[in-house]
């Protein structure tokens, strides 16, 4: 014979954990989606930033039309 608090522990592994966790699951993909999307604007902007850099070192010692076909060859 199953004690009560045997059958507790098992109804909660087997039944509730599961369910828990299927309830979780979207709230949680979420949050990893955006920690996702945050990494990746960070990523973006610092490399825009340095671009930027670039662009304003080469402007500073070409002059602006080396600048230009610079910036026109990053954007493709």
């Amino acid at each position: 014979m199953i004690a009560h608090g045997m059958f507790t522990h098992l109804f909660d592994r087997t039944l509730v954990r599961p369910w828990v966790a299927v309830r979780r699951w979207p709230v949680e993909s979420q949050l990893g989606a955006r920690r996702n999307a945050m990494v990746a604007s960070t990523a973006l902007a610092q490399r825009r930033a340095e671009l930027q850099d670039v662009e304003e070192f080469l402007a500073a010692r070409l002059g602006t039309a080396m600048s230009e076909v610079v910036a026109s060859a990053a954007n493709g």
